[in-house]
């Protein structure tokens, strides 16, 4: 298996797809076993496409596209701006609440960044913010995106290692909370010592916040519904994708109204690009998952992990490096998909829980997104801002150092992530 791993390595230091590369490298370990049958990558790869729950990522990912030209994010927007925009470092603050706003909508980080560096990013230049911390906040405030449902990690977590998707769902409003209060205090921070001005004169009044709550509840029901209809049983995780769709297209068509003929069809074109890479990913990865299964890969961590330390937490703190240092080279999709059958096994063998180790594992895969060499996130805002990756890298320290402390408090303190589906579902 070492020679697969290597061999995978090998094909993403030379700029071949990650599908491709995953899937050759798995086809490698059949070599290595003559004595398996030639048929299985081809029958694994087939099976994988049958998965019925994994139906929830296409549906989930087509309702983002959707929601997104709705005309929601003007919506999200203003209330993000009501809710912080009399902060020091105003648009900074905002960028912050809108991303975990966007949350129900895109699912997405790069999504997310992508369209803060739009709407945004120039917006903090002109302020006086600097371009390198422009694209870190930007950036970094993202990682919030996928915390809230319907993230698409959460999807794939709970399908690849058999974990309720409704507590996966419940699970992140907390995390979320507390990584956006701890990059608030890191952006009022830098904004108080550079004198960076809030974008609001004064706190919004009862009447401004009543309006803005008007205009954004369309996206904020959208996870609560989406919570109610799995814990009540009304859906299930696929049933539910196929109403986010119908709840985007009618926000889209009859409440704002904005989503036109051209634009369904421009969303519907991206979805399918969207939905196929991430599928054939998604297939191709069960070769290699069937290598790491055959060559009991999770029993040998957790053996090797047990005999460093026997403490569930020690063990993930272990687990979340790993999968940073992976995520430098990584990106977050397929670490989710690669891993979970690697770590989370050992992690239930050691008695730990695995919405918590779930939540812990999402955002350890994430911040690989904004971080060098190869984070898609980072090169998105930096392409977008025109910034360098060092001055990324240096504005962003503060927000790093925010993101890492309260990563280790969610791995220590698993009430913070469990409260809420402990609450929802016993």
């Amino acid at each position: 298996m070492l020679l697969v791993v290597l061999a995978f390595a090998v094909f993403l230091l030379i700029g071949m797809p990650v599908a491709f590369a995953i899937g050759i490298s798995g086809v490698l370990f059949f070599l290595q076993h003559p004595e398996l049958p030639f048929t299985i990558p081809l029958q694994v790869t087939v099976s994988q496409t049958q998965n019925f729950a994994l139906l929830a990522v296409p549906l989930f990912i087509m309702a983002g596209n959707y929601m997104n030209r709705s005309g929601i994010t003007e919506s999200l927007l203003n209330l993000a701006s009501v809710a912080t925009g009399h902060f020091k470092g105003g648009l900074a603050q905002i960028s912050i609440v809108l991303s975990a706003l966007m949350g129900g909508v895109s699912g997405s980080a790069i999504a997310d960044a992508a369209m803060q560096s739009r709407i945004l990013g120039e917006e903090m230049t002109k302020r006086g913010m600097s371009r390198g911390f422009t694209a870190g906040v930007i950036s970094f405030t993202s990682l919030l995106t996928p915390l809230i449902p319907p993230g698409i990690g959460m999807i794939l977590y709970g399908t690849i290692g058999q974990v309720s998707i409704g507590r996966m769902f419940a699970a992140g409003f907390a995390p979320a909370l507390l990584l956006g209060i701890a990059m608030s205090i890191a952006v009022w921070y830098t904004s108080n010592k550079r004198g960076y001005p809030p974008e609001r004169a004064k706190r919004a009044s009862l009447a401004e916040v009543g309006s803005a709550l008007k205009g954004g509840v369309w996206a904020l029901l959208f996870p609560v519904i989406l919570l109610v209809g799995l814990r009540m049983g009304i859906f299930t995780p696929s049933e539910i994708g196929a109403f986010a769709v119908l709840y985007a297209l009618f926000i889209g068509f009859v409440v704002y109204r904005r989503l036109k003929t051209k634009s369904f069809i421009e969303a519907l074109e991206i979805s399918l690009a969207d939905v196929g890479s991430a599928m054939f990913l998604i297939s191709l990865s069960a070769i290699f998952s069937y290598g790491i299964v055959f060559e009991r890969i999770p029993e040998v961590i957790a053996s090797s992990l047990t005999s460093l330390t026997d403490n569930v937490q020690l063990v993930m703190v272990l687990i979340v490096l790993l999968v940073v240092a992976a995520g430098l080279f990584i990106d977050a999709t397929v670490i989710i998909i690669m891993m979970t059958p690697i770590f989370l096994p050992a992690v239930r063998a050691m008695g730990g829980d695995p919405v918590h180790f779930g939540v812990v594992f999402i955002v350890a895969a994430t911040i690989g997104n904004f971080t060098p060499p190869v984070g898609a996130a980072m090169f998105t805002v930096c392409s977008i801002l025109r910034v360098s990756v060092g001055a990324y890298v240096r504005e962003s320290l503060p927000l790093m150092i925010a993101i890492g402390l309260t990563t280790l408090l969610l791995i220590f303190v698993p009430e913070f992530i469990l409260l809420i589906p402990n609450l929802l579902f016993g």
